[in-house]
């Protein structure tokens, strides 16, 4: 049965790769045979063809044009694209394989957001794409592969992110007077690696300063960005927006305070790698802290092996007719929920906003007092959500302990996402097939 399995597969990829045609034992002539496209990289049960590839360096080359943005050298656009290409399959596969599905409608719901923010409706956003050769199609696709890695972070390392009260009060202690401070900063990373050795440290740090002196020699930084750094938007010139000197690490803030607008902070060293910052702009910002609350409870179904998607809903589905025939919420949350809140009857106390997923924020603002939600899915799962009271509350006081933890939050997130996503990368099969020409 191996065997046979192991001829089909070599057999369809001959097909594949048009070596033979699909008419089984007819042999194509030599004249005949063409290419359709080349494998250039496994990545565990997936792979990247040299067209996906080349797409993907044209629509970024496209962008760094219409940005007026200098191109990288062949060699290093195309090691920048393969590894972003990698890394956004080894997430996919990973959503995939746990269950993680984005539905046409979030898709489409994202799409006339989209189209909104350019002030076109659906059609003529679809023909402003097709006019400019992009196919909408793959557009919307890749739209749901950007949705599915931002639930992915979610779900995988944005809500496993503890903030205790004496980091809370520790950041407030070291940095109350720098809430004011807002930095736009563009940043460089040259990336070193734990094991690295004290060769490859100078190395790289000679990378860093090499980076310096082509910006200070008159060099574009978002040019320099392209072809040096190893942070997601580093084709995109490095630009980080608007930051509240909370939402950077504390080695970033104390570099930025001694640096001039326009001017480049020294070389920083952290665990991560080496770091160069531009400070574009700067100003302060202050004020009180209004915060609509929502007392609410939840039940709760996760997606496993076991659970589909689809079983999911229609338990849920069950549940809410239960409640509305008469059942208690919280009785049906202690029996079926999964959440910890199960125990409280699945009560989560009063929510801030941002405090939950937005699919699960928007639902709640949805709903009238005691209404109940119909299944609504998030990167945890299936919910049903009631929303038991409102309340405006004036959070002046401790508007400086949220914005704090908020804060902490954001920073915690990105450092622990990119090293999930080493250990991720780390962890899984990649076989390059065109290591040479990197």
């Amino acid at each position: 049965m191996q065997f046979k399995k192991l001829i089909l597969n070599i057999y369809l990829a001959l097909i594949v790769f048009g070596l033979i045609s699909s008419s089984f034992g007819q042999t194509k002539p030599e004249s005949d045979i063409k290419k359709l496209d080349r494998i250039i990289a496994i990545v565990d049960q997936d792979v990247i063809t040299e067209k996906e590839l080349q797409e993907k360096i044209n629509s970024v080359t496209s962008n760094l044009k219409s940005q007026k943005i200098e191109i990288p050298l062949e060699s290093i656009l195309r090691k920048q694209v393969i590894e972003r290409l990698i890394s956004n399959s080894i997430q996919i596969q990973l959503a995939n394989q746990t269950g993680l599905k984005i539905s046409d409608a979030q898709v489409d719901k994202t799409i006339e957001r989209i189209a909104e923010k350019n002030k076109l409706n659906v059609v003529d956003f679809k023909k402003n794409l097709e006019t400019d050769g992009t196919n909408f199609y793959k557009f919307r696709e890749e739209i749901r592969n950007e949705i599915t890695i931002a639930q992915l972070k979610e779900r995988e390392v944005d809500s496993k992110i503890l903030i205790t009260d004496g980091e809370i009060d520790n950041f407030l202690n070291a940095q109350s007077k720098e809430f004011q401070d807002e930095f736009e900063v563009a940043h460089i990373l040259i990336r070193v690696p734990e094991d690295a050795s004290p060769e490859k440290i100078d190395k790289l740090k000679n990378k860093a300063e090499e980076a310096v002196k082509q910006i200070q020699s008159g060099k574009n930084f978002t040019q320099v960005s392209a072809i040096f750094s190893e942070t997601p938007n580093a084709l995109e010139g490095g630009n980080l927006g608007w930051k509240k000197a909370s939402d950077l690490p504390t080695l970033f803030v104390d570099a930025l305070k001694k640096t001039e607008v326009g001017k480049l902070t020294s070389i920083l060293r952290s665990p991560n790698g080496f770091h160069i910052l531009k400070l574009i702009n700067k100003k302060g910002s202050s004020g009180p802290l209004v915060v609509e609350q929502t007392h609410v409870r939840h039940i709760l179904i996760k997606l496993s092996e076991i659970t589909s998607e689809n079983e999911g809903r229609q338990k849920l589905i069950g549940i809410k007719e239960r409640v509305e025939n008469g059942t208690k919420f919280e009785d049906m949350a202690k029996q079926y929920s999964e959440d910890p809140s199960s125990n409280n009857g699945g009560d989560l106390g009063w929510i801030n906003p941002g405090d939950t997923v937005p699919e699960f924020e928007k639902t709640i603002k949805q709903l009238n007092i005691n209404q109940i939600s119909d299944p609504i899915k998030t990167p945890f799962g299936w919910h049903l959500i009631q929303v038991l009271e409102r309340r405006s509350q004036d959070m002046s006081k401790e508007s400086a302990r949220i914005q704090a933890r908020q804060q902490i939050k954001m920073r915690k997130s990105e450092e622990a996402y990119q090293d999930w996503l080493q250990e991720l990368r780390d962890r899984s099969f990649v076989e390059l097939r065109l290591e040479d020409n990197f």
